[in-house]
C-alpha cells in the first residue's frame, strides 16, 4: 500500500512547493476522495482534527517548522497506482489552485472535522482521529449529491 509520504511527495512533484498546511490539505483531501471514489483508503496513516484542520500527524514530523515544503525525500510517488494517481489528479485539479486558509477554512465546514472536533473550542489543541468511515459517508452523499 502507498504511505501519506508517497502522496505527498507527488503533490509536490506535481505542484511544486507550497505552505505546509496546504499540503496537508491536500493529502486530506486526496485521502477523503478516494474511500468516496474509489471504497478504498490511499495510505493508512491516521488524520487528526487539529485546530488548523486536518493534519497527517507523521508528515508534521516530517515538515515541522517549515512554513513552505519544497520537496519530500521520503516519499515515492512511483507506489501509486494509475487509480490512486487519477484520484490525487482529480483532487489537485479542483482543490490545487486554492490557497491553505481557503483549504483549512473549508475542513471547518464539513462533518468529518467538525464531528471529531466535538466539545473542543476552535483553537484548542486536539488529536482525536477523523476516521476513514466518517471521510467514506460524508464524501460519499457530497458526490451523489453533484
Amino acid at each position: 500500500m502507498a504511505t501519506a509520504h508517497d502522496v505527498a511527495a507527488f503533490i509536490l512533484q506535481r505542484k511544486g512547493p507550497m505552505t505546509a498546511m496546504k499540503l496537508q490539505k491536500l493529502v486530506y483531501y486526496s485521502q477523503a476522495w478516494s474511500l468516496a471514489w474509489d471504497d478504498a483508503p490511499l495510505f493508512d496513516e491516521v488524520i487528526e482534527a487539529w485546530a488548523n484542520g486536518p493534519v497527517v500527524p507523521e508528515l508534521f514530523d516530517v515538515h515541522r517548522g517549515q512554513y513552505t515544503v519544497r520537496d519530500w525525500p521520503k516519499g515515492n510517488p512511483s507506489s501509486l497506482s494509475q487509480v490512486q494517481l487519477e484520484t490525487i489528479n482529480a483532487v489537485l485539479d479542483f482543490y490545487g489552485d486554492k490557497n491553505s486558509r481557503w483549504l483549512s477554512d473549508l475542513t471547518h465546514n464539513e462533518d468529518p472535522w467538525k464531528d471529531a472536533r466535538k466539545g473542543l473550542s476552535p483553537n484548542d489543541r486536539g488529536s482525536s482521529v477523523i476516521t476513514h468511515d466518517a471521510m467514506a459517508w460524508y464524501y460519499q452523499s457530497l458526490s451523489a449529491n453533484g
